[in-house]
């Protein structure tokens, strides 16, 4: 069995990995060819090009790129199309690897997609691109399935890494003494995001919220987990306007910051994924530039911005976006998580429930739906 694969970014190469270790485990003398990292690589990939090159983020930086990608992505193809694989599998990076599968599965390859594109919360329209693209796309969540149901597009989910890597019941003492904090007394982690715009406009209301609970809460200690050194620098700046706040700031560590806290404040992203899984209540917030909020608010079009809310399917969490986010509400919204009252509970006991549902073993599923792919020579 002889296989295309492309992962264009480090979380790709941590997917493809384990997907390749189940399907080697099945097919011992699997060939992989295409991009990879060093852990796909690991697995006996033998990566055409370093994967660093496609790594770029932004609007900007891609752009500087184009040519270099461009050509990347023609080599890519030309050698799939003139050795054609059993299956090409493209993950994640979709404005790089749809087109490419588009043009591989019109030259006869069958092809699938890990990780769906967001098309639940906007860009709608790359469900065409998807359908002409793919034989299969496999999903992490559940309730991406019925959208391509909707549009005849044959999908299988096959849950989700976090959800198998983190334990259903995670203690927050090895956390603490982890982090050398103490056991006594309660922890909020404040998650105010890893770009510089977001701790921007979310930090200085995250330590606002933060001095209004220490007066209503004595024994409460903040712990902010910075991305790197330079948020760090950007997260201590502001910290010296808020001498009376309780709070320790760490490199790093933020799923051990959550595992650590009896509550958690956060900006919207995949960190709330981390937390539900952590059974750690939150409240969720997420605020941008008045024009940039203008532009994504008529693009986005799920009612929910939180993970955690888009699974269950109704207001689980509280959400403060844009106008709402403010230190007020997030205080107002925080003190029943943090004194014991059934709000939090209720959170945990629904997050509980969504773990079990995302942890279906992603690795074995996803090998098993690509080798059914496969004519049955292959498989």
């Amino acid at each position: 069995m002889r296989i295309g694969v492309l992962a264009g970014e480090a979380s790709g190469d941590i997917l493809g990995s384990r997907v390749l270790a189940c399907l080697r485990e099945k097919v011992p003398d699997l060939q992989v060819e295409g991009i990879g990292g060093p852990l796909m690589e690991a697995q006996g990939m033998r990566s055409m090009f370093p994967m660093e090159r496609l790594s770029v983020m932004g609007f900007v930086e891609p752009l500087k790129r184009l040519p270099e990608l461009l050509r990347i992505r023609a080599e890519v193809y030309r050698y799939f199309r003139d050795n054609p694989p059993d299956l090409f599998l493209g993950i994640d990076s979709p404005d790089f690897n749809l087109r490419l599968e588009r043009k591989l599965r019109e030259a006869g390859v069958t092809t699938a997609h890990l990780v769906s594109p967001t098309v639940w919360a906007w860009r709608q329209g790359r469900i065409k691109d998807i359908r002409r693209a793919v034989d299969r796309v496999l999903c992490l969540f559940p309730f991406e399935l019925s959208i391509y149901q909707q549009h005849r597009i044959p999908a299988t989910f096959v849950g989700h890494p976090l959800a198998d890597e983190i334990p259903r019941r995670v203690d927050s003492h090895p956390a603490r003494a982890a982090l050398g904090l103490s056991q006594e007394g309660r922890i909020l982690a404040l998650l105010p995001g890893s770009r510089e715009g977001e701790v921007g406009q979310l930090a200085p209301l995250f330590l606002e919220a933060a001095r209004q609970l220490s007066s209503q809460i004595p024994d409460l200690h903040f712990v902010l987990p910075a991305a790197n050194s330079a948020r760090r620098d950007q997260v201590e700046q502001l910290l010296a306007t808020y001498p009376d706040v309780s709070l320790t700031l760490v490199d790093g560590q933020s799923r051990d910051v959550m595992a650590a806290a009896d509550a958690v404040l956060l900006a919207s992203g995949t960190a709330t994924l981390e937390a539900m899984l952590l059974k750690r209540p939150m409240v969720v917030a997420y605020r941008m530039a008045p024009l940039s909020w203008a532009l994504v608010s008529r693009l986005v079009k799920t009612p929910w911005a939180a993970l955690p809310n888009i699974l269950a399917g109704r207001a689980l969490v509280p959400e403060l976006i844009q106008d709402d986010a403010t230190a007020n509400n997030m205080t107002t919204a925080l003190l029943p998580l943090l004194q014991g009252h059934s709000a939090a509970l209720e959170q945990e006991q629904a997050f509980d429930a969504l773990h079990g549902e995302l942890a279906l073993g992603f690795a074995q599923h996803a090998a098993e739906a690509l080798l059914d792919m496969l004519p049955t020579g292959n498989s």
